[in-house]
């Protein structure tokens, strides 16, 4: 997904977190199809959430996690709830500013729009800062620090919470090159024009979210040939499912993207086909984007292919984009054939018959 590559010479090392509750068995289903395609990858397969709450303090696990993870080339990471850690890390210590989320619909999807196969863009997503930072409190130490002046639309002088929302001009243009990057690559694989489009709340938020929009702009001035558009959040959530087809990679702070790349995938069928990719100038983790899905743990009916199609972006950005692209075929090839899908895509397959079906496929 982005030109920020690994090496792609010599053998790699993948950490493999597989997460907690239902997301081990999606992840271990996975290891079977990435494991049949005979990859240059070793994989270190670390403990499970449960595990490693069973074997370590909470202050050893993470140092545990961070040295196996900071010691491969990548990670794939299964989701967590809390009990397994390491994702801060890969994020904020890492420095993976931008995190890239596929909106493709292929045939077999289980969408609930009448007209899903113009359905194919991504949303870039700037992964570190706005109101992730976690500057919260509250808002009593505004009131006795001066920071709420007379101009502030507070109506009301009893307890309060508040959380800051920080934009930075580093942060905003590294995320915005990407983006402009990732146009120019897509548009020359589909050899159509590229096109780049940017969405915040610039009439509410003039000091942060006009000011994103604004250095995207500027950072623009470097990549002529790449159409720029710009759409207030929600007129863009309304976009998202009346004009899908007018998009194709879609940049959004930190949480605006966090909630409507769920509606995105929302649109394909769901979030069992959410991949994701989170991207830094020299490091990157893979990760599908659902939750962990308590509700099923054990029972073998996770759907694996948003934790697959992670795997097909991390063999790219590894430099393998044969084996990506072959991944990637047989997943939409076992969908287009329709015989062995999971139950949230209305099919009766367990999570091991479908990447059973994968592997055929391959």
């Amino acid at each position: 997904m982005s030109d920020r590559t690994a090496n792609p010479a010599g053998p790699k090392t993948v950490a493999v977190a597989p997460g907690d509750d239902a997301a081990p068995e999606a992840v271990a289903s996975s290891m079977d199809v990435l494991l049949a395609m005979d990859l240059p990858v070793t994989f270190d397969v670390l403990p499970t959430g449960t595990e490693l709450a069973a074997e370590l303090a909470p202050a050893e696990r993470e140092a545990f996690m961070v040295e196996r993870l900071d010691a491969a080339d990548t990670v794939l990471f299964g989701s967590s709830n809390g009990t397994t850690p390491g994702i801060a890390h890969l994020r904020w210590g890492r420095g993976t500013y931008a995190n890239v989320r596929p909106v493709e619909w292929r045939p077999g999807y289980r969408s609930p729009m009448a007209h899903p196969e113009h359905l194919d863009y991504v949303i870039v997503r700037e992964n570190l800062e706005d109101a992730y930072v976690g500057i919260m409190g509250d808002v009593d130490d505004l009131r006795s620090s001066g920071l709420i002046g007379p101009r502030a639309r507070l109506a009301w002088s009893g307890e309060g919470r508040y959380a800051a929302k920080i934009i930075t001009r580093e942060g905003t243009e590294k995320v915005a090159r990407f983006s402009y990057e990732l146009a120019r690559k897509r548009g020359e694989a589909k050899g159509k024009a590229p096109r780049l489009t940017v969405s915040a709340k610039t009439n509410m938020l003039p000091a942060t979210d006009r000011w994103f929009c604004s250095i995207v702009e500027e950072v623009g001035a470097n990549y002529p040939d790449v159409a720029l558009e710009q759409y207030i959040v929600d007129d863009m959530a309304h976009r998202l499912v009346t004009r899908p087809d007018e998009l194709d990679v879609l940049l959004l702070p930190n949480l605006y993207g966090d909630v409507l790349s769920d509606l995105g995938a929302g649109t394909i069928g769901g979030m069992g086909l959410a991949p994701s990719g989170c991207y830094g100038d020299d490091a990157a983790y893979f990760e599908s984007a659902h939750g962990t899905a308590p509700d099923i743990a054990g029972q073998d009916r996770i759907n694996p292919t948003a934790t697959l199609l992670s795997a097909a972006m991390m063999l790219e950005w590894l430099g393998l984009d044969d084996r990506a692209q072959r991944l990637d075929r047989a997943i939409g090839e076992v969908y287009a054939e329709g015989r062995h899908l999971t139950l949230d895509q209305g099919g009766t397959a367990t999570t091991a018959e479908f990447s059973a079906a994968v592997v055929d496929r391959l």
